[in-house]
């Protein structure tokens, strides 16, 4: 067995002292049930009588944040648009697809964050609002990862057009500048606000030298005998070229006047241009890259990949992809203290910069608690051709192992699991098998949503799962004493033994109170009626009703008869189509033929046994009842006979 790569956390339990109870747990989809049981923990007192409860424990809360729903509904159309994007398309057109897709996947990260933050001021419960803290953080962290992965991976800029996506980058992810910025130049005096070096370097610090000189020219105005030393400086940081990888130049060129520059820059340093200003020397320190003034500077940059970035700007602009995971681990070395370890973010970063896909996914999968994220990305940079060499000794690849794991999480919320749908669906190996074991997991609380979850099983042909739903439905219904939704159900289930119960339902309701309920379903059976016999005779049976309402009688006993002589209907209802006869017996003209009245004769006896009455567990008061039946039966039979037997003699003569 592998070994865990971290110890698992401790979830403490509210009001169940583990030292002190036996704990008994079940595993269910997405969380587990604990609860207390009746064996004594080792070494433990023997503890007085107490009420057992079961404690339901989640791994993943988020789905049950509304705000952090619209995360998730929001990313799946966008997952499912980029399955859609076609395999033909050529590479490079599908490059800039791709870049466009990780970017909406990070504009809805950000819309969440902010409807978190707005959310987080208004509310007054500490409680909710250390909640919506600690998802904020998570998922600016989230996003800061997602940004570099965009970066490094999906667009993969070449030597030298790296360092402007990566100072985007710190720029997104350091916004604080602008808000002191702000406050520095709305001041009255922005020059003699105490912030008002912080902002200046901050925004060399940042690369944004065009903001920086115009926030310098503040104090410039107000030391003219400075104003040749602020001059220089501005020169400097006007002259200073960045790469762009869609101009005229290339790197060589650009290489060649960065280096020119920073000579300039240096000379300027050795020849104390700036000494009588440490403000100004300061920065033209930062601007030759220096090392130990960046560090100087800890508080300003905040992170280690603030400092990485801006060492890199100033000392290594050209720096190849293959050469960031050196600078990257040295810059993490020497701006974090060493004695302590690096947290979960650092750690992930780094293996961004070492390029380490694999090894970003796994820190990621243990540092978050919930799927959404790897799964995603994992979803998009397979896309992207990066992942083609990683598959999983249990079959699946990670991709699709992740987007399973993802989307079984949300099978276990009451709205989301219809997500989870379109996860399932492109997961061409196990996707269909983890569908249909979690399509018959779905309580169906309504019919409405029986009909949601009935519609999706449908659509992918999963006859067993329709089977099942159609059945469970029936049953509920006819617990209900619904036998309409009922019948329909088992129609629907194609379940002839449920439908022929139900028949006989319908049968024995008419033979209580004379009439059939549900009518209009009973009439619209058309081809369904021969799921089964009895159901088959139910329907027959209503068209026998409908023909002799709309006295249509000579079709009417033609088709009665048919149910009889046909064994279409139970023995056990002739007594009851026989009295439906007699009113067409005692019509004044002939319905019945003589062959068909002797047909009738024949039933009749059959059903009687050749007795009075037919045998019947029933009272003697009911005995008296049929026999009265029986023998006005007869004697109608006798009389039609006689009135036939004349008719076709006289027709014959």
């Amino acid at each position: 067995m592998e070994e865990v790569d971290v110890e698992p956390t401790t979830t403490l339990i509210p009001g169940i002292d583990f030292t002190q109870k036996h704990l008994g747990f079940v595993w269910g989809p997405g969380d587990i049930l604990v609860y207390e049981t009746e064996y004594k923990a080792t070494g433990a007192a023997a503890a007085g009588p107490g009420r057992p409860f079961v404690h339901v424990v989640r791994k993943d809360e988020d789905i049950y944040s509304p705000i952090l729903r619209k995360l998730f509904n929001e990313s799946h159309h966008i997952f499912v648009g980029l399955q859609k994007i076609k395999e033909d398309v050529p590479s490079k057109n599908k490059k800039s697809q791709f870049v466009s897709i990780s970017k909406n996947y990070r504009s809805v990260i950000r819309a969440c964050m902010e409807e978190l933050q707005q959310v987080a001021v208004s509310t007054r419960d500490a409680t909710l609002q250390t909640q919506y803290g600690n998802q904020i953080s998570i998922l600016l962290a989230v996003e800061l990862i997602w940004n570099l992965c965009e970066v490094l991976f999906i667009e993969a800029a070449p030597a030298g057009a790296l360092q402007l996506p990566l100072l985007e980058w710190v720029r997104l992810h350091k916004a604080d500048v602008d808000e002191k910025a702000r406050e520095v130049l709305q001041s009255e005096n922005p020059a003699e606000h105490p912030a008002y070096w912080e902002v200046a370097i901050s925004y060399v610090l940042q690369g944004r030298t065009d903001e920086a000189r115009q926030v310098l020219v503040k104090q410039a105005s107000l030391q003219p005998a400075a104003r040749a030393m602020f001059k220089l400086l501005d020169s400097l940081l006007m002259k200073m070229p960045i790469y762009n990888p869609g101009g005229n130049q290339t790197l060589t060129e650009f290489d060649v006047k960065w280096r020119h520059w920073h000579e300039e820059c240096d000379r300027c340093l050795l020849d104390s241009s700036f000494a009588s200003n440490p403000h100004l020397e300061a920065i033209c320190k930062i601007l030759v890259g220096d090392e130990d003034t960046l560090l100087e500077y800890k508080d300003l940059l905040g992170t280690w990949y603030h400092f990485l970035v801006t060492r890199l700007l100033y000392s290594h602009p050209t720096v190849k992809p293959t050469e960031l995971h050196y600078y990257a681990q040295s810059s993490m070395d020497m701006f974090l203290d060493t004695r302590s370890a690096p947290e979960p973010l650092d750690s992930i970063l780094l293996a961004a910069f070492e390029f380490d896909i694999h090894q970003v996914i796994k820190d990621c999968s243990i540092a978050l608690n919930n799927w959404w994220f790897v799964a995603h990305l994992t979803d998009l940079l397979d896309h992207c051709k990066l992942l083609q060499s990683h598959n999983l000794h249990f079959g699946s690849n990670l991709r699709e192992f992740l987007l399973l794991e993802y989307a079984s999480g949300l099978f276990t919320h009451h709205s989301l699991w219809q997500l989870a749908v379109g996860y399932f669906d492109h997961c061409p190996e196990f996707g269909r098998v983890y569908l249909e074991l979690q399509m018959e997991r779905v309580p169906l609380d309504s019919e409405r949503k029986a009909l949601k979850v009935l519609r999706i099983c449908e659509q992918r042909q999963m006859a067993e799962q329709v089977r099942s739903i159609c059945k469970i439905m029936a049953k509920r219904a006819l617990r209900n004493e619904r036998l309409g939704s009922a019948l329909s159900w088992s129609i629907r289930a194609k379940d002839a033994a449920f439908a022929t119960l139900i028949s006989e339902r319908f049968l024995q309701d008419y033979c209580a109170h004379g009439t059939f309920s549900d009518l209009d379903l009973i009439d619209n059976l058309g081809s369904a009626m021969l799921l089964s016999d009895r159901l088959t005779f139910l329907g027959q049976y209503r068209e026998f009703h409908k023909l002799y309402g709309e006295k249509q009688f000579v079709e009417a006993g033609t088709l009665l008869l048919s149910l009889m002589t046909a064994k279409i209907a139970p023995q056990s209802f002739w007594m009851t189509l026989l009295t439906d006869a007699l009113p067409l017996l005692e019509q004044k003209r002939v319905i019945f033929s003589a062959d068909q009245t002797y047909e009738l004769m024949h039933c009749l006896e059959e059903l009687t046994g050749g007795k009075a009455v037919p045998k019947l567990d029933h009272p003697m008061q009911d005995e008296d009842v049929e026999t009265t039946k029986v023998e006005l039966l007869r004697l109608a039979l006798v009389r039609n006979l006689a009135q036939a037997i004349v008719k076709e003699g006289t027709v014959e003569g």
